[in-house]
This record gives structure tokens, C-alpha cells and sequence, in this order.
């Protein structure tokens, strides 16, 4: 889990991230959106792969990232049970009607 909010920890990869919400993109894709270095961006694609975020594949000479949400989403829902909001409802998802039987 420390992993992954390392590699969420600096906004060059939470944006690489949202990018890949809409799909796979090249590394040179990726790159374009960002003012560093072609060694920078390496670091960051590095950072989010060791972390489980991104998966790389080589194709055509190219790589190919895609978003790998399970991680994320395990990431968030370990987090939440160690905070011990996993286990127990939301105060705000409370539907029930208030005192008077009249709900608001």
C-alpha cells in the first residue's frame, strides 16, 4: 500500500493517471502532456509500474501504458479499514426518517 501513495504523491503521475482513464496511450503520448525531461518521465512511468498502478507493453517499438484500477482500488479500501471506515456505514448514507417519522 505505501507503494502506491508513494507513486500517488507527486502530480506528475496522478495526472499521467487521469490520462489513462480514457485508454491506453504510448509513452511518447504520455510525454507530450508534461514540461521534462524523456529520463524524468521514465523515472515517473518506473515509479507507477513498481507501485502496480500502470502496466507497459512493447509494441511496434513503442510502449503501451494502461491504468491497472484494482490496485488503486485495493490501495483505497485497505486504507479505509485501517482508518476503520471500512467496516461501518457512513453517517451520511443514514436514510432512515427522523424523529417526528417525517423525513426531511
Amino acid at each position: 500500500m505505501s507503494k502506491v501513495f508513494d507513486a500517488l504523491s507527486h502530480p506528475i503521475r496522478r495526472e499521467v493517471l487521469e490520462l489513462l482513464k480514457g485508454g491506453e496511450m504510448s509513452a511518447g503520448a504520455l510525454a507530450e502532456h508534461f514540461p521534462v525531461s524523456k529520463p524524468t518521465m521514465s523515472g515517473h512511468f518506473a515509479k507507477l509500474k513498481e507501485a502496480g498502478l500502470i502496466h507497459g507493453e512493447n509494441r511496434a517499438g513503442s510502449v503501451i501504458y494502461s491504468i491497472n484500477m484494482s490496485t488503486l482500488e485495493d490501495a483505497l479500501h485497505g486504507f479505509m479499514e485501517r482508518l476503520g471506515m471500512g467496516t461501518q456505514p457512513s453517517r451520511q448514507a443514514d436514510t432512515s426518517p427522523s424523529k417526528g417519522g417525517v423525513t426531511p
